[in-house]
């Protein structure tokens, strides 16, 4: 059964006195009209899909492909978008050793595409965001997770439907009782998800803090938690540092800090069962952001793609799909820039809707719908984020491999 966290923002209302004077009150400017967005599409909707094919990042990439897939099927059941049929275009972003994103990149854009559905690597979002930007063809990635992307907000052309690692200490924070200590490794993903659980626990429950480099040594960085004496240890460090991170965790089982005293946040959770000894991470913790898809929507995207095992993201990238989809019918355009400009208003604000179907029936007699999807409630923020995260939780055994037991809800 989901837990809900509930995380609470404190307003702060500043109200300045002004002394009275027979000076006349100046009289406030009238607010600014969004200036409207020219049409710029040609009457079709056409998606394009950056996913990994090859490379490091293979394994992802054909749960998001089917779940594209799935979603441009059913948008054609519904007559397609603006009484037209969607097309899509697929093509290989590999991962970041190459620049196959880039030159597919441009593939897509000589399609015709108005709008690309990844990639799903973070690095290469950023690599290819320019070339979209003067493209004018908004990406929205089911699966980069770095804190990073968020302050392309200013470009408009960068979405998710995954959220930023940065949710993850705040979703961590209500799992947890008692005293913390925080172990981070030096980089932006690790530093977000520290931020947020410090801001999300009281003050003097965060007993440790302390920030692990590359030449840190394990020893030192555990002796200093163990004299901190905490309930519970959290260790946000990626996986490109899996050799530190397994002689961190060896010295914190030795130190009988291991076990469901410990929590590996999601950029270190892998399979250890061959590199630490039998019993290592036994009732160690975790957790990694996405929705588990329901057996029913599983069963969808197998019909989409028999050959998908691993149902990673699909569930994102569908929904990514559905909402393009409803920002081009509330634009009434299909082109790229009116799609990322109603993005936002698809997702949040209006009549709550749970299907392409079920939404364009609330806009047959209301203007204004809220789109959640498969993986949940969405409510794209200025940043073009999740407000809403959804993390699967896992739990490891004995054999150092972990299995989910449970899934949370921040936001």
């Amino acid at each position: 059964m989901s837990r809900a966290i509930a995380l609470v923002t404190v307003a702060v209302l500043s109200i300045g006195l002004v002394a009275c004077t027979s000076e006349p009150a100046p009289v406030p400017e009238p607010t600014a009209t969004p200036t409207p967005v020219p049409p710029s599409g040609d009457g079709v909707l056409r998606f394009g899909t950056l996913f990994p094919v090859t490379g490091e990042f293979a394994f992802m990439g054909s749960a998001q492909l089917a779940g594209v897939e799935l979603a441009v099927r059913e948008l054609n059941e519904f007559g397609g978008v603006n009484g037209k049929p969607v097309e899509v275009f697929h093509r290989d972003s590999a991962d970041a050793s190459s620049e196959t994103a880039e030159a597919s990149f441009g593939e897509l854009a000589g399609k015709g595409v108005d709008v690309v559905i990844g990639p799903s690597v973070s690095v290469l979002a950023e690599r290819v965001l320019p070339l979209a930007v003067e493209a004018g063809i908004p990406l929205i990635s089911p699966a980069a997770t770095d804190p990073r992307l968020s302050a392309h907000a200013e470009t408009g052309m960068f979405f998710r439907t995954i959220p930023s690692a940065a949710l993850q200490g705040a979703a961590i924070a209500g799992l947890i009782g008692g005293t913390v200590a925080v172990i981070y490794f030096d980089d932006e993903p690790s530093l977000a998800v520290r931020d947020s659980l410090v801001n999300a626990r009281p003050a003097d429950t965060v007993v440790a803090d302390v920030k692990m480099t590359a030449s840190a040594s394990p020893a030192k960085i555990v002796s200093e938690v163990k004299a901190a004496k905490p309930d519970v240890v959290v260790l946000a460090s990626p996986f490109s540092q899996a050799e530190q991170n397994q002689a961190v965790i060896a010295a914190l089982t030795a130190a009988r800090l291991g076990g469901e005293r410990l929590w590996l946040t999601s950029q270190s959770l892998a399979d250890y069962s061959q590199t630490l000894p039998a019993g290592a991470l036994a009732s160690v913790g975790s957790l990694r952001e996405g929705a588990e898809p329901d057996d029913a929507f599983v069963a969808r995207v197998r019909a989409s793609d028999p050959r998908v095992t691993d149902f990673r993201y699909a569930a994102e990238a569908y929904d990514a799909t559905i909402l393009a989809a409803l920002a081009a019918v509330l634009a009434d355009d299909d082109g790229g820039p009116s799609i990322a400009a109603s993005l936002r208003d698809a997702s949040a604000g209006g009549i709550t809707c749970t299907s392409y179907g079920e939404c364009l029936d609330v806009l047959t007699t209301e203007d204004d719908i809220d789109y959640d999807g498969v993986s949940g409630p969405l409510e794209l923020d200025a940043s073009g984020d999740p407000m809403m995260a959804h993390y699967s939780l896992f739990r490891y055994g004995p054999d150092n491999t972990y299995a989910r037991y449970d899934g949370v809800f921040a936001g």
